[in-house]
């Protein structure tokens, strides 16, 4: 890439944030979801885990596919869908019934993580010849937003309710929006 340090800095400032949206939401979803099934719509304990299976699995199979597409159409393109797409989903899913939120969640699971790969390679892009230091920024990053979120969610969950949690959470991704000023750091031939 031809970017100077000042936009390197930045970019990887947007990246964090962008990873603060994705991982605190992801994080809100994979504590609470069993609970808020459980809690809305009645279901067995039993029940509920198998859901949280489904949406966990769709969470797997969403980072395996982001990358090849990241490879192909470009790695700003598929963190700015995958997580600023997700929104319209998260928005809907404190207010379907059961089936959707089902449905909704395994879409969710899907979209949202199909970003973490691309913002990995985007970000060791950035800083080839610290790909260490990238990993470790990120992956700690990732751990830790989503137990600090975990923790405060809880702490809402407990004035408030798991609904609340949901319908709050829920406007996390609409911050993917600034994935826009992620400077293209591929080229088309790349991107082919």
């Amino acid at each position: 890439h031809q970017l100077n340090k000042k936009q390197v800095m930045f970019a990887l400032g947007v990246l964090a944030f962008l990873v603060f949206s994705k991982y605190i939401y992801t994080s809100s979803l994979t504590n609470y979801y069993t609970f808020y099934l459980m809690h809305r719509f009645s279901l067995s304990a039993t029940e509920a885990q198998l859901y949280l299976f489904l949406f966990l699995g769709s969470m797997a199979v969403g980072t395996f596919i982001g990358g090849p597409i990241g490879d192909r159409v470009g790695r700003k393109w598929v963190i700015w869908v995958s997580i600023l797409g997700a929104s319209p989903f998260t928005l809907m899913l404190p207010y379907a019934g059961l089936t959707g939120t089902i449905v909704l969640a395994v879409i969710i699971g899907l979209v949202i993580s199909s970003a973490f790969s691309a913002i990995l390679v985007y970000a060791t892009d950035l800083m080839p010849d610290k790909v260490g230091l990238i990993a470790g920024i990120f992956f700690g990053l990732m751990f830790g937003l989503g137990g600090l979120g975990s923790a405060f969610f809880g702490w809402l969950a407990d004035k408030t309710s798991i609904e609340f949690i949901f319908q709050v959470s829920a406007f996390l991704p609409l911050l993917g929006i600034i994935a826009g000023f992620l400077p293209n750091t591929q080229s088309t031939k790349n991107c082919s």
